[in-house]
């Protein structure tokens, strides 16, 4: 069954664009099934992947018979696994510059397309990133009848409003029990595919330990992938908070050092985010020590195997503040954290684009009272908007007005 992605109509509308399109994501987040789904509405397009060493070893060893074989007489020509050429992005310049043909690439990482690609490429590529699915697109393949009831609250939410909106219980119970198992398994499509819960977390960890501790491990000359797995496992449990560079040191025994760059290549590699605080006062508020998040929740879970329900963690508050963080970066939105030396702290910061921030807090329930470091982020930042995403519905009086269920974000 293939679950239109959102990414899908940006794709086609620059498909008649001179520029190359490097879609980029993780492995399994569906990069493959997506561009052949595009492919089976065009004519005239040829697709290959450098999975083929024959294919591979005729492209960098002689590019112009490639082009004879593969792109005179077509319109498009579509590249899979293009981070296996050591030398594409010379080469694809050289295509480029020479043939009139729409030349669409997947890549596995920024790593590789940085790498092997985009000096030869400036002005050249747009890149555009595909992660595993969201919970739209979750929805999606869930329930297509509460998609549609889905999509009218979201037509009446706004990241840069402060509006009130009603959700019927029912219909808030129903998105809440679909958004648990989003929020508990994650968005790769193979996992979100699959109704069993035991084959679910096998393929997690198929993909976890194949694709991410393996590769990455290759990648970066370590000697085995116990101690990284080990320093993955120590990120998730800092889910939310500044990074302790010291302690992720202390508990593999990498260097300080080194614990920066393996943090740089796993944000390259689609398996974290690195957030940094907003700030306007280097005197009053927080200025370098990032936050970590994971771009798959599901990924965060295996890391350290645990797939309990929300009600039963005791790391509730980590996972639904990842799961917003998800969101935001599976559309697009750039965002940072705020926090000052007195320790008031706003989980996000929204940057919408034409001088427009919307602050941002995860709540796990509608109690207690969360206003004052809001007060203290309004007063220096009055332009901001001021949101609260809660999990379930308190029979308590609210305190503010702009409170919405977690998964409308």
């Amino acid at each position: 069954m293939y679950i239109k992605r959102n990414l899908e109509d940006k794709i086609i509308k620059y498909l008649e664009t001179p520029e190359i399109i490097a879609v980029v994501g993780p492995r399994q987040c569906g990069k493959t099934t997506m561009l052949k789904q595009i492919i089976s509405s065009l004519q005239d397009a040829v697709s290959i992947s450098f999975d083929d060493q024959n294919i591979l070893g005729l492209f960098e060893k002689n590019p112009d018979d490639f082009i004879a074989a593969y792109v005179k007489g077509k319109k498009y020509l579509f590249i899979d696994e293009f981070q296996y050429s050591k030398h594409g992005g010379k080469i694809l310049k050289y295509i480029f510059d020479t043939q009139k043909i729409k030349i669409i690439i997947s890549v596995s990482s920024v790593a590789d397309l940085t790498i092997h690609a985009i000096k030869y490429l400036v002005g050249r590529v747009l890149v555009v990133n595909l992660y595993p699915f969201d919970f739209k697109e979750f929805l999606s393949y869930k329930d297509p009848d509460y998609l549609k009831l889905y999509d009218e609250y979201k037509d009446k939410f706004s990241l840069s409003e402060e509006n009130f909106l009603e959700i019927s219980s029912p219909a808030h119970e129903k998105l809440l029990k679909y958004y648990e198992e989003y929020l508990t398994f994650g968005g790769y499509p193979r996992v979100a595919l699959e109704e069993n819960t035991e084959t679910k977390k096998e393929i997690l960890k198929n993909i976890y330990n194949t694709y991410f501790l393996r590769e990455v491990r290759d990648i970066l000359g370590l000697i085995d992938d116990y101690k990284l797995g080990v320093f993955i496992k120590g990120l998730a449990l800092q889910t939310g908070n500044l990074i302790g560079y010291n302690e992720l040191s202390n508990l593999t025994g990498y260097s300080y050092s080194s614990v920066k760059k393996y943090l740089n290549f796993l944000e390259k590699t689609y398996i974290c985010k690195l957030v940094r605080p907003f700030f306007k006062n280097k005197r009053t508020e927080i200025v370098k020590n990032p936050k970590v998040y994971f771009i798959d929740t599901g990924i965060r879970n295996v890391a350290i195997n645990d797939f309990r329900v929300i009600g039963d963690r005791t790391d509730k508050g980590a996972l639904l503040e990842n799961g917003l963080a998800m969101q935001f970066i599976k559309q697009g939105i750039d965002f940072n954290f705020w926090r000052d030396k007195k320790k008031n702290e706003v989980d996000f910061v929204l940057l919408l684009g034409n001088g427009k921030i919307s602050a941002v807090e995860s709540k796990t329930s509608l109690k207690g009272d969360k206003r004052k470091p809001f007060a203290i982020f309004k007063k220096n930042y009055p332009e901001a908007k001021i949101l609260f995403s809660y999990w379930n519905t308190d029979k308590t009086k609210r305190t503010v007005v702009a409170e919405y269920p977690i998964y409308l974000f």
